[in-house]
């Protein structure tokens, strides 16, 4: 019997135990943030996989299968033009107005193509960093100084995060750069503008699905808003004729995926998620039948749902016991929180960035979270850092970053979002504050 095993096994046991036998059930505080918990995932799986997950999913799935790793090497690789490559990565939230959940199988496809870390990194936070209706709704909220603080540090520490994630792990790039270099080319199946309308087309999807609600009920946004669903559909209409003409996809599951969602739409406008997850649901069926590259399409989005949406899940549950909801309390009361952001000092600032990293904020949630701490005392600075933390980062997604560049690197990533998310807010109160 070998007992150093056997140790183990007992002090788990033991653990499991204690934790059980303490469990503080009947506490008012516990119980209600278990609910929080479960209410928190509940909200997340009901808002944010059909709409934003999916979606993304079928995106990174395909830039697996359609995008040529030659391709991600030239325009993101360790080679490529820093700054063509950072300046691509550091505005893409200007385009993705995702949450820091959805960008994860995106920024898992590109690094998994090839794209340097700091790139892929410099990607990967500014997603949902540079998100232009948030932006806006911050600058009309929080005050245009708040607004222009927020773009600027956004891009900047993208681009500082990226180029410290690419030297501290130099070493390990090159060498991954020259396993790459060592591959042949591969063999460009159809033009880039093809396939750069392809992308565009799901884009456009995720976007307008996922469009928010502005405050005024005129003007452009409102706009936009009231014809999202509209303009949803004529993106995955584009979509199913591009599958049609270019990827050699049967025009009858085209439309065998289409008159469900038609019929839904009318039977239930109020409700276009139903039709909307009609959709997805015909698409999956038809693609994953598919024996040629549709087909690989398919088995590339499935692997990054099952790797990353159960991490998602289970963090996004934990986040909620611990913080609950928007407006309720979990395990940590929001009190803790709006004292120990006030004012502009150092640790005020550092635990606004903290504090922000781990939780989770969806689109567009952070501003009305920042407006009630910042009438309970928050300081400017604590305020700018949050905005820069969290946004673009929370425990559920370290949960999937690590899977994906493992823990050193997941570790040093979120330090640098928070070590410099602490520095800007630092010079934003001394000025501004």
């Amino acid at each position: 019997m070998n007992w150093k095993i056997e140790y183990k096994y007992l002090l788990l046991i033991v653990a499991v135990f204690l934790g059980c036998y303490f469990l503080p059930v009947g506490i008012a505080r516990f119980d209600n943030a278990v609910l929080e918990a479960f209410h928190l995932v509940k909200w997340y799986a009901q808002e944010h996989v059909l709409l934003c997950l999916v979606p993304a999913f079928f995106i990174a799935g395909a830039i697996g299968v359609f995008v040529s790793q030659a391709s991600v090497m030239r325009y993101l690789g360790p080679k490529a033009n820093k700054i063509m490559a950072y300046g691509v990565a550091s505005v893409s939230g200007t385009i993705l107005a995702v949450c820091s959940c959805t960008i994860l199988p995106l920024f898992a496809g590109i690094y998994k193509m090839g794209a340097g870390l700091g790139p892929a990194s410099a990607f990967l936070y500014s997603g949902p960093a540079i998100n232009v209706l948030a932006i806006v709704l911050t600058a009309r909220i929080l005050g245009p100084q708040m607004g222009i603080a927020r773009a600027v540090g956004a891009v900047l520490l993208s681009i500082i995060i990226g180029a410290s994630m690419a030297f501290f792990f130099r070493k390990e790039e090159k060498a991954k750069l020259a396993i790459q270099m060592a591959m042949p080319d591969e063999e460009v199946k159809r033009p880039l503008w093809q396939t750069s309308l392809y992308f565009a087309a799901m884009i456009g999807v995720l976007v307008f699905a996922n469009w928010g609600r502005p405050q005024e009920t005129i003007g452009i946004w409102a706009t936009i808003f009231a014809a999202k669903w509209y303009i949803t559909a004529g993106f995955a209409a584009a979509l199913g004729l591009i599958l049609i003409s270019w990827f050699q996809m049967r025009a009858w599951k085209i439309g065998l995926t289409a008159l469900p969602v038609i019929a839904l739409a009318v039977l239930f406008p109020d409700q276009p998620i139903i039709a909307f997850t009609a959709g997805f649901i015909g698409l999956s069926i038809f693609t994953s039948t598919d024996k040629g590259e549709v087909g690989d399409w398919f088995a590339s989005s499935w692997t990054f749902a099952k790797q990353i949406l159960p991490l998602l899940l289970f963090g996004v549950l934990v986040a909620g016991l611990l913080l609950g909801r928007v407006g309720h309390e979990g395990v940590i009361p929001s009190e803790w929180v709006a004292r120990a952001v006030g004012g502009n000092t150092l640790m005020a600032n550092f635990f606004a960035s903290f504090a922000g990293a781990f939780m989770y904020f969806a689109t567009l949630t952070e501003v009305p979270i920042l407006q009630g701490l910042m009438g309970n005392g928050m300081g400017k600075g604590p305020a700018l850092a949050l905005l820069l933390a969290g946004p673009s980062l929370s425990l559920p997604s370290m949960l999937v970053i690590n899977t994906v560049l493992g823990l050193k690197k997941t570790i040093v990533f979120a330090s640098l979002v928070i070590v410099f998310s602490t520095i800007c807010g630092m010079i934003f109160g001394i000025f501004f504050g």
